[in-house]
């Protein structure tokens, strides 16, 4: 199994050379923040499968106090990774920067304590956490 995927411009390319290991609805305030929206979707990836094929280079990225670094294009601002800035390992990929479908559905919605009151959470009967999974 191998997913594609790129930033917006095409500045920054990489693949995963594994095959995602789980996916999630993140409702937590940052990430509404991030992304502009009122959920970040994510993939979570195997240590050591996603390669950046190019642009390592305009990778931007921000490391909350109390979480993991979020890799961004510098050139065009798409949200892309998340990675534990103790490693450098990445964690995630965000489901809208792969070239095609995933192959994985999101499994679980995490933080709806903070969700969005202006986008009501559909009733798609995935579990619901306030916080983080347990």
């Amino acid at each position: 199994m191998s997913a594609k995927g790129h930033c917006n411009c095409g500045a920054v390319r990489f693949e995963v050379t594994a095959p995602f290991v789980g996916a999630t609805y993140c409702h937590c305030t940052r990430c509404q923040r991030r992304t502009g929206t009122a959920a970040s979707v994510q993939a979570q990836v195997e240590p050591g499968s996603v390669n950046i094929i190019s642009g390592a280079d305009r990778l931007r990225g921000w490391t909350p106090v109390d979480g993991m670094e979020k890799l961004f294009c510098g050139d065009c601002g798409s949200a892309m990774f998340s990675r534990n800035p103790a490693t450098q390992q990445m964690l995630s990929v965000r489901f809208g920067v792969l070239d095609e479908d995933p192959g994985i559905r999101p499994q679980l919605r995490q933080y709806v304590d903070t969700a969005a009151t202006w986008e009501p959470i559909p009733d798609d009967g995935l579990p619901r956490y306030a916080g983080p999974p347990e």
